[in-house]
């Protein structure tokens, strides 16, 4: 399974299986079907216009039935929804999606663990393009609140509450370890939780 599959959570997050479909339905749905319907949810997720470093998506398949779950940041949810609705194979979604609450404190403490981690020398690396001056500048803390950077992000800060955690993928413990020793450098954080994986 490659990178862009861990990013959206696929073998991260177990999830309760949502409902049964019927005999017919479940007879027809060959393991290749399933398999393409897994797919489509994930390219129509990763063509979100809004999906970004601050938000994380996850979401199993169980005979048609879509399960999302995650965090969202800015308004996230209902797209995922209309966005797994509109994938091949897809009869049900069921929307687990988390909307993390509005919060300036929350906001400060996403954006100072966004610098510290993606400007940091060793886990710049997994930044959009790879380490750069350019990105380095738009690194800064002089940003547009409520706004977030999009992209593929390999690593996903989700704040709530003034608690941290680590979503997605890094290539060795080391630079796991790292993310999280950046993440608890931010003043004011009450908790970080490494919930990132290592690439297999």
């Amino acid at each position: 399974m490659g990178t862009i599959a861990r990013l959206f959570g696929v073998n991260l997050v177990a999830l309760a299986m949502a409902a049964t479909i019927g005999d017919s339905l479940v007879s027809a749905q060959s393991p290749a079907a399933i398999d393409e319907t897994t797919r489509s949810v994930r390219r129509m997720l990763e063509r979100l216009p809004y999906y970004g470093v601050f938000d994380f998506l996850a979401f199993s398949v169980d005979r048609g039935v879509v399960t999302l779950a995650g965090y969202s940041y800015q308004g996230l949810k209902r797209d995922a929804e209309m966005a797994a609705k509109r994938s091949v194979g897809v009869v049900e979604v069921a929307n687990k999606i988390e909307e993390l609450p509005g919060s300036s404190n929350d906001d400060r403490i996403r954006w100072a663990t966004y610098y510290r981690i993606y400007a940091d020398d060793f886990l710049s690396r997994y930044a959009p393009g790879g380490p750069s001056e350019v990105f380095r500048e738009i690194l800064d803390e002089s940003h547009f609140p409520g706004m977030q950077p999009v992209g593929h992000y390999p690593i996903h800060i989700i704040v709530k509450n003034g608690r941290t955690t680590l979503l997605g993928v890094v290539d060795n413990a080391a630079d796991r370890r790292i993310a999280e020793i950046r993440a608890r450098e931010v003043t004011g954080v009450f908790g970080v939780e490494n919930g990132l994986q290592l690439v297999k």
